[in-house]
């Protein structure tokens, strides 16, 4: 695969990645979707059939990491770090596009929702719409990134590590491709049902980031995006889905190095 061949394919996978994940988490949360209220279920579903789509789409471009912590698993596993650099610029550029197509997508919405005092008065209340009050986290930031019911940092921390350990395990151990640079045929569907698994069943504490890229990269469009009262886009807990994911993407490469190798 070519570096051109790689940037293409991740930012195209990353973005219909981000595109079908956070359009189910707009559907489900924002006034006047058809889907909303439609709960935690629809929205693992919908990103466990987001992985699938974008892996079949572009796994021959690129591998379909879509995921720097599957990047750096795998080049941990290999010991190849060269193309590390392509495709995380890849991820996060197709990210923010993701995010920005669901503005686009849902841009009637995201206006009746947070012009919509009582969603308003509820926010104020909470102090998500004060700028000057730091806000934690605005009232639709969690359609573009992910944020923790209870705020304990080594907890949220190592939540997020032990799901993307489950995640990059998987990829390594059931899923890479004949060249070993991303995920096969079986592997894509095995990897969309282990994303669901781990959303349903360690999704609640964060939100289940398991990825840099679909975190930081919505979370920066976020705070781009002019959208009316979205509050802050709680960059003090953004570190967390960025440093855990990596962390667990290394852990998960030694585990393979050292059991399955």
């Amino acid at each position: 695969m070519s570096s051109s061949d790689i940037f293409l394919g991740e930012t195209i996978g990353t973005a219909v990645l981000i595109l079908l994940g956070g359009g189910v988490c707009a559907a489900v949360t924002l006034k006047s979707s058809k889907a909303r209220g439609a709960g935690w279920l629809a929205i693992t579903f919908g990103w466990g059939f987001a992985v699938m789509t974008a892996v079949y789409m572009t796994a021959s471009l690129s591998g379909a990491h879509l995921n720097p912590a599957v990047t750096i698993g795998i080049a941990i596993k290999d010991g190849a770090w060269g193309d590390v650099p392509v495709y995380v610029a890849g991820q996060m550029l197709g990210a923010m596009i993701g995010a920005a197509l669901v503005w686009v997508a849902y841009y009637g919405q995201f206006r009746a929702h947070l012009t919509d005092e009582s969603i308003i008065s509820v926010a104020r209340e909470e102090g998500m719409v004060d700028q000057k009050a730091a806000p934690a986290a605005g009232p639709v930031l969690g359609v573009f990134s992910t944020g923790p019911e209870i705020r304990n940092t080594w907890q949220n921390l190592a939540t997020e590590i032990i799901g993307t350990v489950v995640l990059v395990l998987a990829v390594l151990t059931q899923g890479l491709n004949d060249s070993g640079k991303g995920l096969g045929v079986i592997g894509a569907l095995i990897t969309a049902f282990v994303v669901v698994s781990i959303g349903l069943s360690l999704g609640g504490p964060t939100g289940y980031a398991i990825n840099p890229a679909r975190d930081l990269g919505p979370r920066i469009v976020h705070a781009l995006l002019p959208l009316p009262n979205k509050g802050g886009s709680d960059w003090s807990y953004a570190w967390i889905p960025v440093a855990g994911p990596l962390i667990g993407g290394a852990i998960a490469a030694g585990i393979y190095n050292i059991a399955f190798a």
